[in-house]
């Protein structure tokens, strides 16, 4: 596993605060990580926070000016051994499950040959939504690995089925999936 990139998509979860611990350690399990931050990803945490843990270059904008031309997208998702989507909202699941693909995470995705997986994070009545439950199931169709959400004390202080996977299941299910 060692040098094997992962792209790590952070979206507008209060979960994307556990995104530092997530690159910490993947990193210590060998792989490269690239950071890919959706806009409400950066309401919850700061790209500054990412950068500096994982000694790379934050990705934010699809069209943010590059000092060397490389369709960015392309060439993101042309690198990566496994896209780990982590927290995944309802919103991106929902995007990915339509064919949306209106921002720099979304369109890597669509562009990526690489393996998908996709760890959850919302509150348990948006997760347990049938146009979620339905969104969920048709991207596991298509191939795309889904691991958690599990049971815990939700941002809305009741305990339910929606909160991120514990960092060291997520890693154990990225290295299952890339071996």
């Amino acid at each position: 596993m060692k040098n094997k990139n992962i792209i790590l998509g952070v979206t507008g979860s209060i979960a994307a605060y556990k995104a530092c611990d997530l690159v910490r350690a993947l990193q210590q399990n060998g792989f490269v990580v690239d950071v890919i931050m959706t806009k409400e990803a950066g309401k919850f945490i700061t790209p500054l926070s990412l950068q500096s843990l994982s000694n790379r270059k934050i990705y934010l904008d699809m069209f943010e000016l590059i000092e060397e031309f490389d369709v960015e997208h392309i060439a993101l998702a042309e690198r990566a051994a496994l896209i780990l989507i982590a927290p995944a909202t309802a919103n991106v699941i929902g995007k990915l499950a339509s064919g949306i693909y209106d921002d720099l995470l979304t369109c890597v995705t669509s562009a990526t040959k690489a393996k998908i997986a996709i760890a959850p994070a919302m509150n348990d009545n948006m997760y347990q939504n049938k146009i979620v439950q339905e969104n969920i199931s048709k991207l596991k169709r298509f191939g795309v690995k889904f691991i958690g959400p599990r049971v815990g004390k939700l941002a809305c202080g009741k305990t339910g089925c929606g909160c991120l996977e514990d960092i060291d299941k997520i890693v154990k299910a990225v290295k299952n999936l890339i071996l």
